[in-house]
This record gives C-alpha cells, sequence and structure tokens, in this order.
C-alpha cells in the first residue's frame, strides 16, 4: 500500500483527491490515480455518487473546487470520509456515515439560501463550521474580550471618501512602469526554482510562459525526481487545463467559473489590462495587511472587481508605492466561493522599461507553490504548444 501524507494545511487534499461527498470516475470501481476527467461531463455524469441536486450539475473543475471549499470549512481531508484516501487502497465511491451527512448538509444550505436569501449565496459551509467538524454554539469569553476578529468578507464595503478605482489602478500601472512600456511588450518567459511549501514540494524548477494579451502557462519540473511528475496550470485565450499528475484526476479541463479564474491570470500577466478585465470596481476602506516574512506591515488600497460566471477579484496596492501586494480571486461553488490568493514581491525592472514581481506564492485550497523568478526575457518568440493541452 502506498501511503501520501495526510495532513498537510487543515484544508489539503479537498480537490486533489475530491474529499467528504464521494467521487469515482464513471466507470471505475475506484478513481485511478492520474486518469484524465471527461471533457464536457457535468459532475453527476462524470463521477458515480454524486447525487445532490447543487452539486451534481456544477462542470468537473467547479465540482473539485467546491470539495476544497468543504474540506476547509469543516478541517478535513479526504482520509475523514473516504477509506483508504491518501493510498492506492482507496473507495472512493462506499458511503461512510460522513457523506451520508454532507449531502444532507449542502441540500439543508441550499434550502436556507433559497428560501431566505432568494438564491443569494449568504450562508455557506464555513458560515457554521469555521475548520471545525462540529460547529461551535456559544462564544468563549477570552474571544469576547480579545483581538478583533480578522476575518474579511468576500465582498468589501465600498469605503467613503476614498480615492476612484480608476485613479488607484493608474497610479498601480505607473508603478509598473506605464502603459507605454508595457505596450511594446507583446510576451515574456520567466525562468526560477520552485520554492515549495513547509519543505514539500521544493526543489523544482519552473517557467512562465505569457503572451499578449491572454495567454499565459506555468510549468513546474522536478529534474532530479521524476518520480513527482511535471505540473502544469495553462490558459490559451479560449480554453485552460490543469495538469497535476499527484491529483485525483491528473490532467482536467477547466470549463466552469474555475475557467474565469486562469483568464484573469493571463490577462493580468500584462498589468494593464486591470482596467477591462474586470467591471464594477469598488474601493474598500483602507486596511493593513501583516507578512512579517516578506514585507512586515502594510497599509493598502483594497479595490475589487467582478468578472463573468460569478467571479470576483480583490486587490491589495500598496498605499506608499501602489504596488500589487495581494490578489484574492474568488470562483462560485453552490457551498462557498473558491478562493485562490496570490501574493507578489520582490519586484523589479526588466527590459523594457517595465516591472515584473521576482517573488511570488500562488495559494488555493489544495496546496500552495512559492516561486522566486531568476530571469525574465521579453518579446520573445513563444511557440503555441507552451499554450495547448499539457
Amino acid at each position: 500500500m502506498k501511503l501520501w501524507s495526510k495532513r498537510l494545511t487543515p484544508a489539503l487534499a479537498g480537490i486533489a483527491s475530491a474529499a467528504v461527498v464521494g467521487v469515482s470516475l464513471t466507470g471505475h470501481a475506484a478513481a485511478q490515480q492520474g486518469t484524465p476527467a471527461p471533457p464536457g461531463k457535468l459532475a453527476g455524469e462524470a463521477f458515480k455518487n454524486v447525487t445532490t441536486s447543487t452539486l451534481k450539475t456544477l462542470t468537473v473543475d467547479d465540482f473539485l473546487g467546491a470539495m476544497g471549499v468543504m474540506a476547509a470549512a469543516l478541517g478535513y481531508d479526504c482520509a475523514d470520509c473516504h477509506p483508504g484516501a491518501g493510498s492506492d487502497k482507496v473507495d472512493w465511491v462506499f458511503d461512510t456515515p460522513k457523506k451520508k451527512t454532507a449531502r444532507k448538509m449542502v441540500e439543508m444550505v441550499a434550502n436556507i439560501n433559497r428560501t431566505n436569501f432568494a438564491g443569494a449565496q449568504a450562508v455557506t459551509c464555513f458560515t457554521c463550521h469555521h475548520g471545525r467538524d462540529l460547529p461551535t454554539t456559544t462564544i468563549a469569553l477570552d474571544t469576547l474580550y480579545g483581538p478583533p476578529n480578522e476575518e474579511k468578507r468576500d465582498i468589501i464595503t465600498r469605503g467613503e471618501g476614498q480615492p476612484a478605482a480608476t485613479e488607484i489602478l493608474d497610479k498601480y500601472i505607473a508603478a509598473m512602469g506605464g502603459a507605454q512600456n508595457w505596450a511594446k511588450i507583446t510576451s515574456y518567459v520567466a525562468t526560477g526554482s520552485s520554492l515549495g511549501y513547509e519543505g514539500l514540494g521544493g526543489g523544482g524548477s519552473f517557467t512562465i510562459y505569457a503572451k499578449a494579451p491572454n495567454m499565459r502557462t506555468v510549468q513546474i519540473q522536478f529534474k532530479d525526481h521524476p518520480e513527482r511528475g511535471d505540473s502544469t496550470r495553462t490558459y490559451n485565450g479560449v480554453e485552460g487545463w490543469i495538469k497535476s499528475p499527484r491529483s485525483l484526476l491528473g490532467e482536467y479541463q477547466l470549463t466552469g467559473s474555475e475557467l474565469e479564474g486562469a483568464k484573469l491570470d493571463a490577462v493580468l500577466s500584462f498589468p494593464p489590462a486591470i482596467k477591462t478585465a474586470l467591471t464594477n470596481f469598488v474601493v474598500g476602506v483602507p486596511d493593513t495587511l501583516d507578512d512579517r516574512a516578506v514585507y512586515g506591515s502594510k497599509d493598502v488600497w483594497v479595490v475589487q472587481g467582478r468578472g463573468q460566471k460569478g467571479l470576483l477579484a480583490t486587490f491589495y496596492f500598496d498605499r506608499n508605492d501602489y504596488l500589487l501586494l495581494r490578489e484574492v480571486r474568488y470562483s462560485s461553488s453552490p457551498i462557498g466561493r473558491v478562493p485562490t490568493q496570490i501574493d507578489y514581491s520582490d519586484y523589479r525592472s526588466v527590459a523594457g522599461g517595465v516591472k515584473i514581481p521576482f517573488k511570488y506564492t500562488f495559494s488555493w485550497l489544495d496546496g500552495r507553490d512559492q516561486f522566486q523568478l531568476n530571469d525574465v526575457k521579453t518579446n520573445v518568440a513563444i511557440d503555441a504548444s507552451k499554450f495547448a493541452r499539457p
């Protein structure tokens, strides 16, 4: 029996292993590691045992995102609900008591929002659970008289007397080298090393291929550890794919709201496009980001915009130099939004007079990648195959 690490973060393995509700690729007694998902099918068609009214109609990629939401909300990983998860003896289909309860909870969340909030997503799994398998029901007095709750709402509140969003975005574009300089950049290739997270996933090399206006591929390779396999995230202007050899599916196409997230990542590779990539920008109240390991404490402008298919993106700009420190984008799911967070630092000027962050961290419900760029080449020819299906 092969065993992989069970708990990496409280929510880890939610997407990669499709935790809690119970899935198996149709036609298989158990999901086979590395089997691509059937393209174009909904979760209720592509997997066995997905029967809840709101989850079975999701695309495969959005369903996997929803599994990550559920795992994170309860502090679970796959093995908490699926016998043998984390090994080659997993049985995704077997109905454990927790899986049966999870189905009831998914329907309950849908019913609460439908009957009390006109279908708007006011209640999610995290609303009650907050990382616990059983919700607490009474506040602890130490919490009541302790520091204020720092959890942030997904949808920001408009700040009174704040600058217009266009003013902040224009200053960000100027800080990145200016629209005129970026207009001269048609492509770039960035290379560097994968630092991993908490000792996991490091020791690799990566390459970012970006081509204006909306094509981007990130490839991670482990030449010294080929058994890990190569990972790829790609968006070619129309289609998006994820290849992750150690995940449940190995490779799958993005066809739901996660596709909009991949598109946004590609478009924002060229900063001036931020003004047209989203709509309905709102400037929130001033805030502070604390990351002592990277930049200490920074006062930030908070700007939020909306995209297609329920995409929501929040940007945190340094109030002193207007460089982007953090982006949190949310795709939709019936049981809670699916967050992806990108933190940027170590901005440097490259050929063409533009700035690019040489260090960034990409976090999602299934893990965290940290990258250190070593070299960036601009206006280079990039073969179309780099943006094709992995």
